[in-house]
């Protein structure tokens, strides 16, 4: 119900494709008969664009391998016409509608299409644009931003050895962009959402104290009175400077507690 893009040069799985629309004009619909030796591929291609427009994964069930390789795994695309078509190739019609062709420059990548030099530039422009929607209150839009600048330095990172200079300076990169990440989702109450991101960063960087005040006030939000006193007085021990702050936030926690303890008093005692 969409139309599909297709970034030239990016290896499509259907490569005669990018041949034929080349040779097309915007606007033009165009037919082209194409031999079995350029068609060998389309059986997987259209199992894909199926599976979409049923509203389902097209990767679904697939492992992390080439999709010749998922074929020999599960024999079989899950519709008749194309499995016959698998087996026996032939000769294809397409006929195609281009609608728009646009500059590389003018195009937005999905982050897996970038290289790593588009990668490593985007990311302080996210980073830039999630602190502009921070001031201006749009935590869900600036968390997204910030996640996406993650996703773009993870993705580097798995190519890098771990631990190592190249991962080092990329993981610097990452840890405060998850912290801007946690705090806005600490705005929009996505309190578990914040205990499962800090607490992974604590893994690798247990002395990191701002991932434990921000993992503190989770906790203190979800009624986990004895972690979040623990988060905090170990953020008063890495940092000093932020004993006020905990102080605060402690006895904000004490004040919570007592008034909960009072309300669940209450509602037990009409009870019985």
């Amino acid at each position: 119900g969409i139309p599909m893009e297709i970034i030239v040069g990016k290896m499509f799985k259907l490569e005669i494709w990018e041949t034929l629309l080349s040779s097309m004009r915007a606007g033009e619909v165009a037919e082209f008969w194409c031999d079995a030796i350029h068609t060998g591929m389309y059986a997987l291609v259209s199992r894909g664009m199926r599976r979409i427009a049923e509203g389902r994964d097209p990767l679904e069930g697939q492992k992390h391998r080439c999709g010749m390789g998922n074929m020999f795994d599960y024999h079989s695309t899950g519709y008749d016409d194309l499995d016959e078509l698998q087996r026996t190739p032939q000769p294809l019609i397409f006929i195609m509608e281009l609608f728009r062709v646009e500059e590389p420059s003018a195009y937005k990548r999905d982050t897996w299409a970038m290289s790593k030099e588009e990668k490593l530039a985007a990311v302080p422009v996210l980073h830039s644009e999630g602190n502009r929607l921070v001031l201006c209150k749009e935590f869900g839009q600036a968390a997204a931003k910030y996640q996406e600048a993650v996703i773009c330095l993870r993705n580097l990172q798995a190519k890098e050895k771990p631990w190592e200079d190249g991962w080092l300076k990329l993981e610097s990169l990452v840890t405060p962009l998850v912290l801007n990440y946690c705090q806005c989702q600490l705005e929009l109450g996505e309190y578990y959402e914040v205990l499962e991101h800090t607490t992974e960063l604590l893994q690798k960087h247990n002395d990191n104290a701002k991932a434990y005040f921000k993992r503190a006030k989770a906790h203190a939000a979800v009624w986990n009175e004895r972690e979040a006193r623990e988060d905090f007085l170990r953020v008063a021990h890495l940092d000093p400077s932020m004993a006020a702050a905990v102080k605060k936030e402690l006895k904000q926690l004490g004040e919570r507690m007592r008034k909960k303890h009072v309300e669940d008093r209450k509602r037990y005692q009409g009870l019985f």
